[in-house]
């Protein structure tokens, strides 16, 4: 499988593994929930820009979509209200009173109304300098397999649902075939327990966080930041990747002071245009 995925106990699970928000009772921890006031709010002081993004109108005005938008026909999202902007020739869809577009924005946010100065349309977009999306690398350089006759897509599931129940689990992935394995514990002994139910390519390594601790994390991260957190969630060990309206630095400063340097990953949808 050339694709790498995040893993629960099935094969075909999306790469990001979004943290389940309602996970917050982990045995033997305490919910981390730091006070939302305690989260810095910074606001740009300048022009910012956007990669492409959807912009909708609902019949109530231009949103900016920075979240999540929902596959409907037609798509469903809410966002900032955007003022001072024109759909243009092309890049715009109307469907059951709704348009909507993909652009690449330039002009200011002021918390709630992002006043634009230039949008360009997907059409027109060029995305040659944007880094492809990549997946995770084996856990291991040196993966071996020991029996490919048990190496079916059963067997990768059986040994996903096994590794899912080892008392050290804290996560695995699939690429190139290989299935990676990631525990707190013995990496010896959960390798054994595995190779029962698969013979293919397989890397077991250690970290030091769970699955569960990384809910604690993430649920205390969206009561901290509310609205200012558009997505978050696993998609490597020992991290989470969060997603935010806009971050001058501050944010993650504060994540790493409050969760530990490193573990949370802070990204902006809105950077400084210059």
């Amino acid at each position: 499988m050339a694709a790498t995925l995040a893993l629960s106990a099935c094969s075909t699970e999306q790469d990001m593994r979004a943290v389940d928000p309602a996970a917050d009772e982990v045995s033997g921890s305490e919910t981390l929930a730091p006070d939302p006031g305690s989260a810095p709010d910074p606001m740009p002081d300048g022009p910012v820009r956007t990669d492409l993004v959807t912009v909708l109108d609902n019949g109530s005005g231009p949103q900016l979509c920075l979240g999540a938008v929902a596959e409907s026909y037609p798509p469903q999202c809410g966002g900032p209200a955007v003022e001072d902007f024109e759909w243009g020739d092309v890049g715009s869809e109307t469907a059951a009173g709704v348009t909507w577009g993909q652009y690449a924005l330039t002009g200011t946010f002021d918390g709630s109304t992002f006043t634009v100065t230039d949008a360009i349309p997907a059409a027109l977009y060029d995305t040659m300098g944007e880094p492809a999306a990549g997946g995770l690398e084996p856990a291991c350089d040196d993966a071996e397999a020991t029996d490919q006759a048990k190496a079916t897509p059963e067997d990768m599931d059986a040994t996903l649902q096994a590794a899912s129940a080892l008392p050290t689990y804290a996560t695995a992935w699939l690429s190139g075939g290989t299935i990676s394995v990631a525990v707190t514990g013995d990496a010896d002994a959960a390798e054994e327990t595995l190779r029962q139910t698969w013979g293919g390519l397989l890397c077991v390594t250690t970290v030091e966080k769970t699955d569960a601790d990384l809910n604690e994390v993430n649920t205390a991260l969206q009561q901290a930041l509310g609205d200012r957190l558009l997505t978050s969630g696993s998609s490597a060990p020992d991290s989470l990747d969060a997603r935010v309206v806009f971050d001058d630095g501050s944010i993650q400063e504060w994540a790493d002071a409050t969760y530990g340097a490193g573990l949370v990953r802070v990204t902006s949808a809105l950077t400084p245009a210059s």
